[in-house]
């Protein structure tokens, strides 16, 4: 068992626990009742699941917290109702290739730093709990109501489901050399000490938290493992297409911020940007943004000209010391079990949305390998061999997929290995293929939650298989019980990992040409 302070050890006898737990009605008016910290929340049962939305676990991040590190919420007497999502954090309108195939339950709003709980028992039933991380490029979402990520059919299998809210874009990630980066971040490590010192009370474990995401939530756990502030905080950790090398050193994330304040027309000082209103900062992103995709120029945007992400995480040496995948190799997280993978055709979701799968010019292939290092010729007749027949555009989704996404987890769950504690790794490939993006990015979420009947047709067609749902989910449950997902450890010799396709099957290290034709480049 962690060590902890008192109060957060005596969690469940101090906070009362009163849980009034009116099970089985769907819709119970009256709703159960759970106290915490700062005051009692009622949420709602549904076919005997209790679920809180919206519960506050630090202030609104705005007036004198704005852009500030979060702080705990104000106490409230009397109940607060926790029935409805909490507004997501400021942020411009998602992509429309996003917004097609993710709907939105909610819109932005300064009350924005809650999470939402799912729990088919209260009190001292001491259930795993699992901690959803959602992503977003570091610039939208950042929010965990989604109906995809309903956590009803986890909470049904005895986990305490939790979904977070964090700050993205320049409220989560604005860097300006000054002794404040990676407020995003901070919102989710703040999440999971509240989770620490108050889960007992919804019913969950608080010594058996598995963090899980994907995507910007995917490489956001791969930080944290790195991150000296999220220590003890959680047990497992659960990593759906990231890694741990899409970072910004402080030098590229103070130019970025720098660019930002001198569009705004202000002073590049944290006080200069927070007076201003949260549109004028949003209008100055998308600014920013426009100008990265007009010139990403490396000799100004740094690693951000490769990732397009100009708000990821900043090693600024003191909220994350160092580059995460180093601090792994060396032991951070080594204590931590960890599952990581990555879906086959990553890329296709992007270039499939967009419309431009079919209209990728040679020439356009050509350089985006050699600007990431490949020797063009040999590697495009090594990829033409791994997909015959494939377009032009498929084969910049293979190399993309791998550059980004299939090849950082890989050196993650390495790095994890290297690290050499008491931690297990286990590895995955998701390699089902959906009828319009193949085992394009995200088309595994649904999947893990067992939420199919949630997600929209154009992600997943209109006959995904069951099997491949219950395959998924339980593996994922099984790993937030025990730290085992029911397959052979993942190891450097012969690197078993699960394929999840219509049916499961264990294969051996299915990334070996992969991994030597991006040897010492990825």
């Amino acid at each position: 068992m962690r060590r902890r302070d008192f109060f957060a050890g005596s969690a469940g006898a101090l906070l009362g626990v009163t849980a009034l737990s009116r099970a089985g009605a769907a819709g119970d008016a009256g709703g159960p009742l759970v106290t915490t910290a700062a005051g009692t929340v009622q949420g709602s049962t549904v076919d005997a699941i209790h679920v809180f939305k919206g519960v506050p676990f630090a202030a609104p991040p705005f007036g004198a917290h704005h852009l500030r590190q979060a702080v705990p919420p104000a106490p409230w007497s009397g109940i607060r109702l926790a029935t409805a999502f909490g507004p997501k954090p400021p942020q411009q309108a998602m992509p429309p290739m996003v917004s097609e195939i993710l709907p939105e339950l909610v819109g932005p709003g300064e009350d924005c730093l809650t999470l939402n709980i799912w729990s088919a028992a209260l009190g001292d039933a001491r259930q795993p709990v699992m901690v959803w991380i959602a992503g977003g490029l570091f610039e939208y979402h950042g929010t965990g109501a989604s109906p995809w990520y309903d956590g009803s059919r986890f909470a049904r299998d005895g986990i305490v489901c939790v979904t977070i809210n964090y700050r993205v874009g320049a409220e989560g990630f604005l860097y300006l050399g000054d002794d404040t980066a990676n407020l995003g971040l901070l919102d989710q490590i703040a999440a999971l000490a509240w989770l620490r010192d108050n889960v007992a009370a919804f019913g969950g474990d608080p010594d058996n938290v598995t963090i899980f995401g994907e995507s910007a939530g995917a490489l956001s756990i791969a930080t944290l493992l790195a991150m000296p502030r999220a220590r003890g905080l959680f047990r497992r950790a659960i990593v759906q297409s990231g890694g741990a090398q899409h970072v910004s050193t402080a030098a590229t994330a103070e130019r970025i911020g720098r660019r930002l304040a001198e569009k705004l027309g202000v002073a590049p000082t944290r006080a200069a940007v927070a007076a201003l209103p949260a549109a004028r900062l949003l209008a100055a992103q998308g600014e920013l943004r426009a100008e990265l995709a007009a010139n990403p120029d490396p000799a100004f945007w740094g690693e951000v000209a490769l990732t397009n992400l100009p708000w990821q995480p900043v090693v600024d040496g003191k909220v994350l010391p160092e580059r995460p995948i180093d601090a792994i190799a060396r032991g951070a997280g080594a204590d931590i079990d960890l599952l990581a993978g990555s879906n086959h055709d990553e890329w296709r979701l992007f270039l499939v949305a967009e419309g431009s799968i079919d209209h990728i010019p040679p020439q356009a292939l050509a350089a985006t390998m050699a600007g990431l290092g490949l020797p063009v010729e040999p590697a495009l007749e090594d990829y033409r061999e791994r997909y015959p027949g494939a377009g032009t555009g498929d084969l910049l989704a293979a190399v993309m997929s791998d550059w980004y996404f299939r090849l950082p987890t890989l050196r993650l769950a390495e790095a994890h290995i290297a690290g050499a504690g008491n931690g297990r790794t286990f590895m995955y490939d998701f390699a089902w293929r959906s009828p319009r993006f193949g085992a394009g990015h995200s088309v595994e979420i649904p999947f893990v939650f067992d939420n199919l009947d949630r997600a929209t047709a154009p992600l997943l067609g209109t006959a995904p298989p069951r099997s491949l749902a219950e395959a998924m989910h339980g593996a994922w449950v099984a790993f937030a019980r025990t730290g085992d997902p029911g397959w052979q450890n993942y190891d450097t010799v012969k690197r078993a990992t699960m394929r999840f396709d219509t049916a499961a099957a264990l294969v051996f290290d299915p990334l070996a040409r992969e991994r030597a034709l991006w040897a010492d480049r990825r």
